[in-house]
């Protein structure tokens, strides 16, 4: 069941979709779902349930403002360089906040969604059980830069707003948001790196070999600053780990929960 709550964020009242799963598992550890830069409660499908059920977790997925049912941006919204911080100090401690959410979580995010996780964890490094990222950028490379821009033209140019308009209300909103800045020049210096030693949670990072959004570099800069990282790197896979290599991602994930969980 799909439910909504209020935050206030930008100077104004922001409504964030959510979901929970499996709710009647109160005993359960609580893995909390961060979409990609274009995603949201729907573009997951059923993986987060898919991947609760595996594992006998409790589940909650959102959709970060600008995308999914939650409220678009603004007209005059333009997000700057500093748009995952503000997710990850503003929105996401808002968002717990407005539901009740005590307890600590693991965050499960995907690109973007991530680096918030990434983030939220070293700023709020004692409101989090451990991370599971997947694909996620520390800093900005060529590669990057170039498959967003490929994907402004196949915005422009083919029936992409169509298929993504099946996953947001507003379609241009959660597109342009995401790809605007991306390939503002000034985000080319974007660079969390120095931020990560703060972590103090057990880290899973795993990344496609055939990433088209970026290198290996990424996971193994967290694993660098980051003692207590593991790192899988999964062959026949691109950036979405989670939709290329499903099966391989839920045993991963629910192997290093369920050895790193507090008794």
């Amino acid at each position: 069941m799909t439910a909504f709550a209020s935050i206030l964020w930008r100077g104004r009242d922001v409504r964030i979709e959510y979901q929970w799963i499996a709710p009647e598992r109160t005993d359960a550890p609580l893995v909390v779902f961060l979409h990609e830069g274009l995603g949201s409660v729907a573009m997951w499908k059923d993986f987060p349930e898919r991947l609760c059920e595996a594992g006998g977790l409790r589940g909650l997925v959102f959709s970060r403002p600008g995308y999914g049912r939650s409220t678009p941006r603004a007209a005059d919204e333009v997000w700057d360089v500093d748009f995952m911080h503000r997710q990850a100090h503003e929105v996401l401690p808002a968002f717990f906040g407005a539901i009740g959410l005590a307890e600590k979580p693991w965050l499960f995010g995907h690109s973007d969604g991530a680096s918030i996780a990434l983030l939220y964890a070293a700023r709020f490094p004692e409101r989090v059980a451990g991370l599971v990222v997947l694909a996620p950028h520390i800093f900005v490379e060529d590669v990057t830069v170039a498959n967003i821009e490929e994907a402004r033209k196949a915005y422009l140019d083919s029936d992409l707003p169509q298929k993504l308009g099946r996953y947001h209300d507003d379609v241009d909103s959660a597109f342009w948001g995401w790809n605007r800045i991306w390939l503002h020049p000034p985000f080319r210096q974007w660079n969390i790196e120095a931020e990560l030693g703060t972590i103090r949670c057990p880290v899973l990072a795993m990344q496609g070999v055939d990433d088209e959004y970026g290198t290996l570099a990424q996971i193994r800069g967290i694993a660098a600053r980051v003692p207590q990282t593991a790192l899988l790197e999964i062959p026949n896979c691109g950036h979405s780990p989670h939709r290329d290599q499903p099966e391989q991602a839920i045993v991963a994930a629910i192997s290093f929960i369920n050895t790193r969980r507090h008794p």
